[in-house]
């Protein structure tokens, strides 16, 4: 049972710190928080949730990639971090998104 293994040790320069792991968590809520401010005020109140999701998705991908460049370097997890715990807000708002919300948003984006 390889995963019941405690023969192997780590040191610290193997370990993330964990004030950047915070300081992670906080900026994420503080994100979106600020996303969910700023969208009230530019977008109808039906087009909110949507809005703040696409944004939350747009920022994971950013994340991501900024993961990606520092591929070698210890901030990669944390970047990985950051891209995960945004995808993860942005699929719980997600549940709270309204199928008629996503067809109004349709029918009005649609040219006639």
């Amino acid at each position: 049972m390889a995963f019941a293994d405690r023969s192997f040790e780590t040191t610290d320069r193997q370990q993330a710190p964990r004030s950047g792991q915070l300081i992670a968590g906080a900026g994420i809520l503080l994100a979106a928080v600020i996303i969910t401010l700023t969208a009230r005020q530019l977008v109808p109140a039906a087009a909110v949730a949507p809005v703040i999701v696409t944004l939350l998705f747009a920022g994971s991908a950013v994340a991501a990639g900024i993961a990606f460049l520092f591929r070698r370097d210890r901030l990669h997890g944390l970047w990985l971090d950051v891209a995960g715990g945004m995808t993860f807000v942005g699929i719980v708002v997600s549940v709270f998104i309204e199928p008629d919300q996503l067809a109004g948003l349709l029918a009005a984006s649609k040219p006639e």
